[in-house]
């Protein structure tokens, strides 16, 4: 009775469990191969947006396992073994490292985030956390500047791909602009012409978006202020803003004009 009752069990269990093992097993091998194919897809995506290569094979593989455990989890979900308990647990391991790794999971997703969507590329001038610098790397964490003195700045990535940031590089031309002030007893257009023949006389100066523009801009305490702003190309930014300054100030002395500073009056009284 006993041997005729067990095998009476294995009988109902073969029954009840081949469907299952075969639909897990069918499962199984088609989306093994759904996963391949997605995972192919996703790296021909990768190649058309010009993801960074030192960060496609991370995202291939992370892509990869996640589709792989929902895989294994809807396997063993159709055999009838209970999900519920393994997924909390997973859960729990989960929430603990994410917490223990906060800052360097901020870090992470940060430097994932620049990668993807390029505010920024090496060789890049840009000012983000109170630094200036030209990108030299963009690692998974962290992005390295090198300062025009050249020091070496870590900057991690989750701050980075949070905050403000300037780049000084997108752009093909840039404006520049300068504040010139002379004496209130000096002559403002004759001034202005001064300004006006320098800026005609070099030639890395534009037309173009705008042209030139030189106007009275404030009547300061110890000067009369003019503003010059001129366009040029992005390249030719500080050789052109040091050269102005420069010819400005020998063409001023040799027409007379004053460059006032700030002065004080003291007068003293006997009594």
């Amino acid at each position: 009775m006993d041997l005729e009752h067990l095998v009476n069990q294995l009988t109902e269990l073969i029954f009840l469990y081949t469907p299952r093992l075969l639909g897990a097993l069918a499962v199984w091998i088609v989306g093994s191969w759904l996963i391949k194919a997605l995972i192919k897809g996703f790296g021909r995506l990768m190649d058309k947006r010009d993801i960074d290569i030192s960060l496609r094979p991370f995202l291939q593989g992370t892509v990869s396992t996640l589709l792989r455990v929902l895989l294994v989890i809807s396997v063993l979900g159709m055999i009838g073994i209970e999900m519920t308990a393994f997924i909390a647990v997973l859960g729990a391991i989960g929430l603990a490292v994410g917490m223990a790794l906060s800052g360097t999971l901020q870090n992470f997703a940060g430097g994932v985030i620049i990668l993807l969507f390029k505010p920024f590329k090496v060789g890049d001038v840009i000012e983000a956390q109170g630094f200036t610098g030209k990108v030299s790397a963009i690692q998974i964490f962290n992005t390295i500047l090198k300062t025009p003195d050249n020091k070496t700045i870590f900057i991690p990535n989750g701050g980075l791909s949070t905050g403000s940031l300037t780049n000084y590089s997108t752009e093909e031309k840039r404006r520049v602009d300068w504040t010139f002030g002379i004496g209130y007893g000096d002559n403002t257009e004759v001034a202005e012409t001064i300004l006006k023949n320098l800026i005609s006389a070099d030639n890395r100066i534009l037309n173009d978006p705008a042209a030139p523009f030189i106007a009275v801009s404030e009547l300061a305490d110890s000067s009369v202020n003019l503003v010059v702003r001129t366009w040029v190309m992005a390249g030719d930014y500080w050789d052109v803003f040091f050269d102005m300054n420069r010819k400005v100030y020998n063409a001023f002395n040799a027409e007379g004009i004053n460059i006032p500073f700030p002065q004080m009056d003291v007068h003293v009284h006997n009594s």
